[in-house]
């Protein structure tokens, strides 16, 4: 199954300070984003969705700005493109109003990813307060 992009933009009412650990730490996503996170020493995060357990690592990531979850899978032809997940925090500078950007690089269908997406980050908004 063929790969596509989905980028999401999501107003949040908190600091990218606070939001961060959200989305950068196995306990924080595991709150929000999957059932449950795990890491082990070698810095591979388990996410575990439904009883499925997705391993990925952290290939990018700058504090308070983005993070980005690089998925390890079996196929030969990921590894060029492998599947990922980004959450990127932006401010609006004229309204101070904080954003996060999430882009899904998967083989999920972009409508499916919008409606995953709106329920998880309206999860993490009632979380934080947002």
């Amino acid at each position: 199954m063929s790969k596509e992009k989905f980028i999401g933009e999501y107003p949040i009412n908190a600091s990218k300070k606070m939001l961060y650990p959200y989305l950068s730490t196995a306990s924080g996503l595991a709150q929000w984003f999957a059932d449950d996170v795990n890491i082990n020493e070698d810095k591979v995060y388990t996410f575990l969705w439904d009883g499925d357990e997705n391993k990925a690592r952290i290939v990018s990531s700058r504090t308070n700005s983005h993070v980005r979850f690089e998925f390890i899978t079996e196929e030969e032809d990921d590894e060029d493109e492998p599947p990922y997940v980004e959450f990127k925090l932006d401010m609006n500078e004229l309204t101070q109003e904080v954003f996060i950007r999430v882009t899904d690089y998967s083989d999920m269908d972009p409508e499916e990813s919008e409606e995953l997406y709106e329920s998880l980050i309206h999860d993490l908004k009632e979380i934080v307060g947002g």
